[in-house]
């Protein structure tokens, strides 16, 4: 076993510690900025290495005992090593490294956060346990410390044998209609004995999937409805599809997106069911959602009922190259745009539109700060400048990053 003593320099984008040997990048999950570590490289490539930790020679204070008995092993957090308050302000240097790194100049940035534990509403579930980190092991559970009380108690009610297999997404909230909804995939993969993605050839053998039967106590549909109340308003979403599992962050995000903003037309690109929509309904004459998905449009149809808007079901690229122009012709210039788009960030057409559209004020959240760092930059180039700068702390306990920035123009 070769093994070296490092130092923990910082942390980075991921939750790994950066560390160096002989001028080589060594980067280190589960350590603490500033500690002593003794070490043991577990993957060399051409310009860094990864290790694993052997020994913590010298811990650093902000260092806790896990309160999880699965932590590390599950797939689930990975700081949950860290004082919490800590874990906060490692994640505010990571995005201001990344936001720097890219040009951007950025304000002081705030924080929105909620509970370190019991906060998540949708969790994931694995031939019906948690993913094994790095692995294909299905690692069993019957509770869990950063979920809901509705999650917790259905899967202490449901044995692991009893679970359904392949991939299944829990919704649980106490607002929520139904209160717990399981969403299996849409097309059931075949019982194996492990968790795994099936290759093209295994594909072929097994043939058309079966169904998976129906579940005693869940909502189990080709679409799995659930109605949230958000801020006093009635969200009707799809369990199968994307949702924010942090009800209160939610919450307290929700007026930051809309604050300020007021006018005659607003664009929500990226709105999947519809969310914010619903809120920037009550500022504007007029909204505008642009989603790819349209399954989840038919779920913002429904949340927009009864309120000014317009919907196009195409990507963000084709609404600029088929739509953007003869839509502001007829309606006028927005006054104000969200954007909320996927980790790879906004597409290049969307971008170029928006750099050149003279929008006043566009909100842009993102759940990957790295791709967001470079539309900002790209923005900044355009003549916009970064006025208000919030992590959104979707995710304690973890190294996820959500960021909303106010981009005004100059």
């Amino acid at each position: 076993m070769n093994l070296s003593s490092v130092i923990a320099e910082k942390m980075v984008f991921g939750g790994k510690c950066l560390a160096k040997i002989d001028n080589k990048n060594v980067f280190i999950p589960f350590a603490v900025p500033g500690e002593k570590l003794e070490i043991e490289i577990t993957k060399s490539f051409r310009d860094y290495d990864e290790a694993k930790i052997v020994r913590v020679l010298e811990a650093s204070p902000e260092r806790v005992q896990p309160a999880c008995p699965l932590y590390g092993r599950c797939g689930g957090c990975n700081m949950m090593h860290i004082d919490f308050g800590r874990q906060i302000e490692l994640k505010k240097s990571v995005l201001a490294e990344l936001m720097e790194r890219a040009g951007v100049k950025i304000p002081q940035i705030e924080v929105v956060s909620g509970s370190p534990l019991a906060y998540r509403s949708r969790f994931q579930l694995h031939d019906g346990g948690m993913e094994g980190r790095g692995t294909n092991e299905v690692v069993p559970i019957d509770s869990c410390l950063v979920a809901v009380p509705e999650i917790n108690g259905w899967l202490k009610a449901c044995p692991m044998r009893e679970r359904p297999k392949g991939r299944g997404l829990l919704f649980g909230h106490k607002s929520a209609q139904p209160e717990l909804s399981l969403a299996l995939e849409r097309e059931a993969r075949p019982e194996q004995k492990a968790y795994k993605k099936m290759s093209a050839k295994e594909k072929k053998k097994h043939g058309k999937k079966r169904p998976m039967g129906r579940f005693e106590g869940v909502s189990q549909n080709e679409q799995c409805p659930v109605q949230i109340e958000l801020c006093g308003k009635k969200i009707l979403f799809d369990a199968q599809g994307f949702f924010q599992s942090n009800i209160k962050v939610l919450e307290k995000a929700i007026p930051f997106v809309t604050q300020g903003l007021s006018g005659k037309n607003a664009l929500d690109l990226y709105s999947g069911a519809g969310t914010f929509s619903v809120f920037l309904a009550d500022c504007f004459e007029n909204v505008v959602m642009v989603e790819h998905n349209r399954g989840a449009l038919v779920f913002a149809e429904q949340n927009m009922a009864g309120k000014p808007h317009e919907s196009y079901g195409i990507s963000g690229a084709d609404f600029v190259k088929k739509n953007v122009q003869s839509l502001v012709e007829r309606i006028g210039n927005f006054d104000a745009a969200v954007v909320d788009p996927p980790r790879s960030g906004m597409e290049r057409e969307a971008l170029d539109w928006l750099c050149s559209s003279r929008i006043p004020v566009i909100k842009y959240l993102s759940c990957n700060p790295s791709t967001q760092a470079r539309d900002i930059k790209r923005l900044s180039d355009a003549g916009y400048s970064v006025s208000d700068i919030r992590l959104l702390d979707f995710y304690p306990q973890t190294s996820h990053i959500e960021s909303l920035l106010t981009c005004v123009l100059a």
